[in-house]
């Protein structure tokens, strides 16, 4: 185990300094009330390699992705991640909008149909999907839910219902916003974090703030305004979601790098560093930002983020990477 786990993170390491600056294109449609395009534009047969998720190992029959385990989980089962199965998803949407062929629609149509058969329903949560692995760096046995599930499956139901026309897609969509609106105690997503609200892409006993989680839920959000402009419940979301974005990326930066997260238990390390593909990915997920809400705050970060990316950055942040990673027993 000890030597599998080196091996998995040298690997990635090494894929992640491959991986370039802009891994993924950005979309010019981020308005319109028809969903097409998802704010990046994910290639299918790049999801499908692995190259970008890479715990996905299988699919089943209706070409769902199947995950492994991530490397501290003692477990070699195979398991149905919601945040993959919603980026195959949307790369397979993609695909439809490149060929406008009904197999490819029937395809996609596939993943709105699993969020449907799979969802968690509850009376005052509405619709959540939780995932049943655990999340041993958060102490979390699991299941589990999450902001970036919701957000994936909303983006996701929204497309299909305006494909097909079908009301059950629509009325899904609209029960996942409510986990956002109470606290990961009380069973939603949502964390107070020094900045303000966070909407927790892994949920603990702890807030965890990761900012690349926050960031995506937002997506979500505005997909579901884009459809239901007069939504007083998303709309308040998206205020209070982008308030504390703007409010928080000083305390993700480090000077010469950004942080992956903001957790301060106890049993975490102090600084939990982004490796440089997530150090990336955030600058391309606050360029996105740039076109959903027009503020200067952005681009400043842009520019100080991309200033830090150089040889001596990335060799001090990846070893105060290994140290976290370390403490948290994944090498």
């Amino acid at each position: 185990m000890f030597l599998k786990k080196k091996l998995f993170m040298l690997n990635k390491l090494y894929a992640d300094f491959k991986r370039g600056d802009d891994f993924y294109q950005i979309s010019e449609n981020y308005q319109s009330p028809d969903l097409g395009e998802y704010y990046f534009i994910f290639d299918e047969s790049v999801v499908k390699s692995g190259k970008v998720q890479a715990l996905i190992t299988d699919s089943d029959e209706n070409g769902i992705p199947l995950n492994r385990p991530y490397i501290d989980v003692k477990s070699d089962d195979l398991f149905y991640y919601p945040i993959t199965i919603g980026q195959m998803g949307l790369s397979v949407f993609q695909t439809y909008l490149n060929t406008n062929r009904k197999e490819d629609l029937s395809r996609f149509l596939k993943f709105a149909d699993w969020f449907i058969e799979h969802v968690d329903f509850d009376d005052k949560l509405g619709a959540r999907w939780l995932t049943h692995v655990p999340l041993p760096a958060y102490q979390n046995p699991g299941p589990w839910q999450s902001a970036f599930s919701q957000s994936r499956a909303i983006s996701i139901l929204l497309r299909a219902y305006q494909q097909s026309q079908k009301s059950k897609y629509r009325k899904l969509a609209e029960l996942a916003l409510k986990p956002f609106q109470y606290s990961v105690q009380e069973g939603g997503v949502s964390s107070e974090a020094p900045w303000g609200i966070c909407y927790e892409e892994y949920t603990a006993s702890v807030p965890t703030l990761v900012l690349n989680g926050h960031i995506f839920a937002l997506f979500g959000l505005f997909d579901y305004q884009r459809v239901f402009p007069n939504d007083e419940d998303c709309n308040l979301l998206i205020k209070d979601g982008l308030a504390s974005l703007k409010n928080s990326l000083p305390y993700y930066d480090m000077g010469y790098w950004t942080r992956y997260n903001y957790c301060e238990a106890e049993f975490y390390p102090d600084i939990d560093p982004a490796t440089i593909s997530y150090h990336r990915l955030h600058i391309m997920l606050l360029k996105v930002m740039t076109r959903l809400d027009p503020d200067p705050i952005y681009a400043e970060y842009i520019e100080k983020w991309k200033s830090y990316i150089g040889p001596y950055n990335f060799l001090k942040v990846s070893f105060m990477k290994y140290n976290a990673l370390k403490k948290l027993g994944r090498v």
